[in-house]
C-alpha cells in the first residue's frame, strides 16, 4: 500500500441538496458554544490533532472577527454525563479564493478516547444542515494524511476540488489516498479532473 502524502487540500459540496440525516449514537448529545469553551475545543484538539500543535491563536485567528456567532455555529458533542468529546463547526467564507461565499466546515475534532464510535458522521451531518439555512454550498480544508476524515466528508457528499487539479502536490496526495479507499468521486478527479 503506498504512503499517505501530506497536502493540504481542498473539498467541496456544489450544492446543498440531498444532505445526510444520521444522528449521534445513543448516549450522546448536542450543546452549542458557550462563552469560555475555546479552552475546551483547545483540549479537545491538545488530545486529538496528529500532526501539528494547535494553540488558542488558532482559535481566535478563525473566530476571533465574528465570534458573536459562536453560538449558532459551532457545536460540542457531549456524554450522557456531560463531558464534551467533540467539536465542529459551520463557519463560512465570503468570497473563497474569489469564488464567491461558501458554507464551511472548520475544526472538527473528536476526542481520541471517542474516534471510532460513530460520532464525525451525525456532526458533519448537523453542520450541513445548520449551514444549509444561510449557504447555497460548502468547503472545508483537510490534509491528505487524514484518511478517516476524508471518508467521512466523502461520505457527505464533499469531492475533491476541481481548481486544485493542476496541483502536483495536490494529485499525489489524492493518489495515496485512492490506494487506500479506492472512492469513485477521487477516481473521477484523478482521471477527469471532475
Amino acid at each position: 500500500m503506498i504512503e499517505l502524502v501530506g497536502a493540504h487540500v481542498h473539498m467541496i459540496r456544489p450544492d446543498m441538496a440531498n444532505l445526510p440525516q444520521w444522528p449521534l449514537p445513543q448516549g450522546y448529545g448536542f450543546r452549542p458554544y458557550q462563552p469560555g469553551d475555546e479552552t475546551t475545543w483547545l483540549a479537545l484538539h491538545l488530545d486529538a490533532e496528529p500532526l501539528f500543535t494547535v494553540t488558542l491563536d488558532h482559535f481566535k485567528e478563525s473566530f476571533g472577527a465574528a465570534s458573536d456567532r459562536l453560538p449558532e455555529r459551532m457545536w460540542f458533542v457531549q456524554t450522557a454525563a456531560g463531558v464534551d468529546v467533540g467539536a465542529i463547526a459551520a463557519w463560512w467564507q465570503d468570497d473563497w479564493n474569489g469564488r464567491g461565499a461558501w458554507g464551511q466546515i472548520h475544526w472538527v475534532v473528536v476526542a481520541r478516547a471517542h474516534q471510532r464510535r460513530g460520532l464525525s458522521k451525525p456532526m458533519l451531518a448537523h453542520a450541513l444542515q445548520a449551514m444549509a439555512h444561510t449557504h447555497a454550498r460548502a468547503m472545508l480544508g483537510t490534509d491528505t494524511q487524514r484518511l478517516w476524515a476524508i471518508k467521512g466528508y466523502l461520505d457527505c457528499g464533499f469531492v475533491p476540488d476541481p481548481q486544485e487539479r493542476a496541483d502536483r502536490t495536490a494529485q499525489a496526495g489524492w493518489l495515496a489516498v485512492q490506494m487506500h479507499l479506492a472512492h469513485p468521486a477521487i477516481h473521477a478527479w484523478l482521471t477527469t479532473g471532475s
